[in-house]
């Protein structure tokens, strides 16, 4: 199984400080399916999503090939500031 957190962490880190970023991995049905949520402070929202979101494709589209190359599907999402939540990603 890839270590999809500190593949997180080498993408997302160099664009908000280290410290900002929270993550939480979650696997179910025998590992086939993980579910990533990430969280930083808002301010850096514009840095991680990029123009039009690009940003953020790209980061999940590099996890989404690990995740390919290892069998499984993998879900992020992204939450900001009270509850807000963003889905980011779908197998």
């Amino acid at each position: 199984m890839p270590d999809y957190k500190a593949l997180a962490y080498l993408l997302i880190e160099p664009l908000i400080s280290p410290a900002q970023l929270q993550m939480d991995l979650e696997t179910t049905c025998a590992g086939q399916k993980v579910w990533l949520r990430l969280a930083f402070d808002p301010k850096d929202r514009g840095r991680v999503f990029g123009r039009g979101g690009r940003t953020m494709q790209a980061i999940r589209q590099v996890m989404m090939a690990a995740a390919q190359l290892a069998g499984q599907s993998l879900h992020i999402e992204v939450y900001g500031d009270g509850g807000e939540r963003s889905r980011e990603g779908r197998e």
